[in-house]
């Protein structure tokens, strides 16, 4: 029996045990999700039990429950943040988010209203956050997304800006069905010192994989907070510089 089969076996064993005993739970994982959260779950289980070390066996943990969230449809943490069947949001949830939170500030030797032009203009983000493939302005306030998800997948969304106030603040929020919810904010204010502009950015969304998936990111060293750092560093080199500095091809010293 293949992992995938065991599985969706073990899926329907809980389903039929929680239709008995009366209090089976609405999938609240969407189709897609829980096809990249199966796959991940097993390719996690065989490779963490392959390796047989500690941190193998906590990456076959993580991949089995990821792989018992894709085989049932429900996610407790999605439960508790009111996440609806199939991943629709309630219509009365909030515009932030109950899941992961991040903020990250960045001196920028810029203008406020340079430092905002270059952001507000959203096809340049693909520029400086590397885990977005493009984002293509629909109108006025609405664009959309799309990054890298898990095993290299693509996941989209689309987003909508709540506030635009040119040189001050930018934010934003997904609308639609999306397959990461999220919603953040970029402020532009002057630095102490006469020093350019602080960027603050400050990003709230909901992980594919619920809270396994957050441990399982800063397990393979791929923490969201060193994430927005990142990008903001490249972010002030772009705006800085014109360029993101990179050592691709060069050389470097015998170790």
């Amino acid at each position: 029996m293949t992992t995938l089969h065991a599985v969706d076996s073990v899926g329907r064993r809980v389903r039929e045990r929680d239709e008995d005993e009366g209090f089976a739970s609405a999938a609240n994982v969407g189709t897609a999700e829980r096809v990249a959260t199966g796959a991940l779950g097993a390719a996690l289980a065989l490779g963490g039990l392959r390796r047989g070390t500690p941190g193998g066996w906590l990456a076959a943990s993580l991949g089995g429950a990821l792989a018992v969230r894709a085989a049932t449809g429900y996610c407790p943490v999605y439960g508790a943040m009111g996440v609806a069947p199939a991943g629709k949001a309630r219509a009365d949830r909030a515009t932030t988010f109950r899941g992961v939170k991040v903020r990250s500030t960045f001196t920028i030797n810029r203008p406020a209203q340079e430092c905002y032009d270059f952001w507000r203009n959203f096809e340049n983000l693909p520029r400086f956050m590397t885990h977005l493939k493009s984002v293509t302005v629909l109108d006025g306030r609405r664009s959309h997304w799309e990054a890298e998800g898990p095993l290299n997948q693509l996941v989209g969304w689309d987003a909508e800006i709540l506030e635009d106030k040119p040189g001050e603040l930018i934010s934003w929020k997904t609308i639609g069905l999306a397959d990461v919810h999220n919603a953040g904010s970029v402020r532009f204010r002057p630095a102490s010192g006469n020093r350019g502009t602080e960027v603050v950015a400050e990003v709230s969304y909901e992980p594919p994989a619920g809270s396994v998936g957050v441990a399982l990111a800063k397990l393979t060293g791929a923490d969201p907070k060193h994430l927005i750092r990142e990008d903001l560093r490249r972010f002030k080199q772009l705006v800085e510089a014109g360029e993101v500095a990179t050592i691709t091809g060069q050389s470097h010293c015998r170790r």
